[in-house]
């Protein structure tokens, strides 16, 4: 009997041995739990134990509601902390210390159509980011473990007190952005590509940081020509006198940015209308190409591409790289867009890896012909291992996208972690360009 009650003394403290300890509940703090699109966040992870492997996951879905996802895999510090701001991801869709790492990786899951871009088509929304922890190191395409913790973050495009007007200003049409206060703002109008339509996205941040900003279509956009053809510079003279005039925008010029046939549109627009002191050229062409550019007696022809040039991968990826017609031809030299001409300023942004088309060669053109006139009125930011489409901080990388026109993928060249890095950097340096030169 002694024996019995001996043992039933020592049961309870045999089952505190078996008792697994209480580990506190893993967290994940995002902040800020809203802010701009464009601005860092700081990703915390507490709560695991020492050296514990995880997969974090970012995931989002577009205004269509297709899925897009990213993950990387780390390990928990000695204290069971995690910070990607200092601790480095050891695999998944990037490597190395990247505290945007997981943002600017985000692309379509796996069971979503391939090379669609996560781009914004409503600015009044903000695109809103799942953060999550899972237990283990999961690989990409394969089930995560379990989730230990989850966060939601907003990003948001439109700064509160923004102010957005749709414009239908003789045929000019858009979007003006107008930041908050009384102004006046230095004017900047903004152009994208080929894909045409409107594009609002990079015209919202820019009213967040104080511009005033106006997206412009310029075709298949309401009343706008369906197809990109002629384009008459008149039209872009009309909405450079628009925002000159506007009582928000602060004179006595104006700015452009343009990315693509956008930027090269900036160049022609910088050389012909005296309202625009300041272009941005991101990607751009220093010859005018695809549709001729008429402005008054003046016709500028678009160099043509030659689809005899293009080659297409296995995988049914289109590379264009060589098929636009050689600017440097003397064949072409009507086409070159007279820069020399221009009285204001020009910043020129290129990704070394573009493979849209040539924009590195481009931009020397550029520069080597404001140099023959002896002009010194240009900065260049060229980037290693940037791609075409440099846009702003975080906006998620691209290497292949579907092409509106062609209805096919095309490569636009670049390395996700160098092409992040180029957008974070021109970003800041377009924004002090355009103050220097607007006020």
């Amino acid at each position: 009997a002694a024996m019995w009650r001996a043992l039933a003394a020592a049961a309870p403290a045999r089952a505190l041995l078996r008792t697994p300890p209480v580990r506190r509940a893993a967290s994940l703090a995002v902040s800020p739990a809203a802010g701009p699109a464009d601005e860092r966040v700081e990703t915390r992870v507490a709560g695991l134990s020492p050296g514990q492997p995880v997969t974090l996951r970012a995931v989002a879905a577009d205004e269509r509601g297709c899925l897009f996802q990213s993950c990387a895999h780390y390990r928990a510090d000695s204290r069971g902390e995690l910070h990607l701001g200092t601790d480095a991801s050891h695999g998944g869709d990037y490597t190395g210390v990247e505290p945007m790492g997981l943002f600017w990786s985000l692309a379509p899951a796996g069971m979503e159509r391939p090379y669609q871009r996560l781009v914004p088509r409503n600015t009044s929304a903000p695109m809103k980011v799942e953060v999550l922890v899972h237990q283990g190191h999961s690989l990409r395409g394969s089930m995560p473990g379990p989730v230990v913790a989850k966060a939601e973050v907003q990003r948001l495009f439109t700064a509160p007190g923004v102010r957005r007007i749709r414009l239908k200003e003789g045929v000019v049409r858009g979007s003006l952005f107008l930041p908050p206060g009384d102004g006046p703002f230095p004017g900047v109008i903004d152009m994208y590509g080929d894909e045409g339509g409107l594009i609002e996205f990079r015209s919202s941040l820019l009213a967040t940081h104080g511009f005033a900003a106006l997206s412009l279509p310029y075709f298949d956009f309401e009343d706008l020509p369906r197809i990109l053809k002629d384009l008459k510079l008149e039209y872009f003279e009309e909405a450079a006198r628009f925002l000159q005039r506007h009582p928000k925008v602060k004179g006595p010029g104006v700015g452009v940015i343009g990315t693509g046939k956008g930027a090269e549109l900036a160049l022609s627009m910088i050389t012909f209308l005296p309202e625009v002191v300041a272009a941005v050229s991101i990607s751009g062409c220093s010859s005018n190409t695809v549709a001729d550019l008429h402005y008054g007696e003046t016709t500028l022809p678009g160099l043509r591409f030659d689809m005899e040039k293009v080659t297409v991968s296995e995988s049914g990826v289109f590379d264009v790289f060589e098929a636009l017609d050689d600017p440097t031809n003397p064949a072409n030299s009507s086409s070159v867009i007279p820069i020399e001409k221009a009285e204001g300023h020009f910043l020129l942004v290129v990704g070394e890896d573009d493979r849209m088309w040539k924009s590195s060669l481009y931009a020397d053109l550029a520069i080597r012909r404001l140099r023959q006139h002896g002009k010194e009125n240009f900065e260049l930011l060229s980037y290693p291992g940037a791609g075409h489409r440099i846009d702003p901080p975080s906006t998620p990388f691209c290497q292949v996208a579907m092409d509106r026109v062609l209805g096919v993928p095309v490569l636009g060249g670049g390395e996700s972690k160098a092409h992040a890095h180029a957008q974070e950097h021109s970003w800041g340096k377009i924004q002090e360009f355009l103050h220097l030169h607007l006020g």
